[in-house]
C-alpha cells in the first residue's frame, strides 16, 4: 500500500508544479487536476492488484470493483484535497485501506491496514489493526489535552449543494466558543492522520464517503483515540457522519455535539 502511495504521490507532486503555471491560463487547470487524479487511482490500481491478485476495490473514481468471495477490499482516494490541489495550495493526500469481509461475506467489516501519504511534505501515515499507528518509524499517540479550552479542532464545512450547512452551524456554535480554535484545511484523510498525530485534538464531519475516512479511522483508533458518528456509535468506517478525538475529549465533544443538534 504504501508502494503504490508513494509511486502515484510522485506523479502528483510532479503535476503540482504545473498547476501554479496553468493558473493563469484562459482554460484553467481544471481539466488538468481531474486527468492527474484519475492517473494517480490508475497507478494505485496497477500496482495493488498485482500485489494482491483477486481484492476487490472501493475507489472514488472508478467505483466498486469486485474481487474474489471471501476476498479483502482497498478502498482508495486517489486525490484528497482535490480543491486545495487545483488552487495550488499544498495540502492534500492519497488515502488507502484495507477492509475485511464479514464473515457472512455479506458485507464488509473491520480495517485492518491504511497508509496516509502526503506527497509535498513526504510524509507517510500508516496503521495496522492492534500493531499501532505510525509516522514513518516513529509509535503515533493522539494528544493527551482534556480540557475543551485547550482543544485545537478540525472540521470540514458545507459548501455548494454539498452538507447541511445549518446543522453545521448549530455544531460551530457549540464547540466554537468552548475551544481554543477551529482549522478548516480541506482534506479529511489529513485532518484524521493529524488528529492521530496529536496535531489536532478533535475532527467532526459529515455527509464524507468511505474512501475519505477509512484509513483515517484506522489511524485514530490505533493512536488511542475515537471515532464515532454524531450519536456516539463506533463503526468500522464513519463517513456520513464523524466525530474523533482523544479519550479525554472525544465524551466531551460529543456531549456537546448532540446536545445542539438534539440526535
Amino acid at each position: 500500500m504504501e508502494k503504490a502511495a508513494r509511486k502515484a504521490g510522485g506523479k502528483l507532486r510532479r503535476d503540482f508544479g504545473e498547476v501554479e503555471h496553468l493558473q493563469v491560463s484562459r482554460k484553467g487547470p481544471s481539466d488538468f487536476v481531474s486527468k492527474a487524479d484519475r492517473i494517480a487511482e490508475r497507478t494505485i490500481w496497477d500496482e495493488l492488484k498485482v500485489a494482491r491478485p483477486g481484492w476487490g476495490f472501493l475507489m472514488e473514481e472508478g467505483g466498486e470493483i469486485p474481487g474474489e468471495e471471501g476476498k479483502p477490499r482497498f478502498i482508495v482516494d486517489p486525490l484528497d484535497g482535490t480543491s486545495n490541489f487545483l488552487h495550488g495550495i499544498p495540502h492534500f493526500a492519497i488515502s488507502i485501506a484495507a477492509q475485511e469481509p464479514t464473515l457472512d461475506g455479506k458485507g464488509w467489516g473491520e480495517v485492518t491496514a491504511a497508509v496516509i501519504y502526503q506527497p509535498i511534505t513526504d510524509e507517510t501515515f500508516w496503521a495496522e489493526k492492534t500493531r499501532g499507528a505510525w509516522l514513518h518509524d516513529g509509535r503515533l499517540r493522539v494528544s493527551s489535552r482534556s480540557r475543551m479550552s485547550d482543544a485545537l479542532l478540525a472540521t470540514g464545512m458545507p459548501y455548494q449543494a454539498h452538507g447541511d450547512f445549518e446543522q453545521w452551524l448549530k455544531i460551530y456554535g457549540a464547540l466554537g466558543p468552548q475551544v481554543a480554535g477551529v482549522r478548516r484545511f480541506g482534506a479529511a484523510s489529513l485532518d484524521l492522520a493529524w488528529v492521530a498525530a496529536g496535531r489536532f485534538d478533535g475532527f467532526w464531519e459529515s455527509d464524507l464517503a468511505p474512501w475519505d475516512t477509512a484509513a483515517g479511522c484506522l489511524l485514530v483508533r490505533e493512536a488511542g483515540g475515537f471515532v464515532t458518528d454524531f450519536r456516539g456509535r463506533s463503526q468500522p468506517i464513519c463517513d456520513r457522519q464523524v466525530l474523533a478525538a482523544n479519550d479525554g475529549l472525544h465524551s466531551k465533544l460529543h456531549k456537546a455535539l448532540a446536545g445542539a443538534i438534539k440526535v
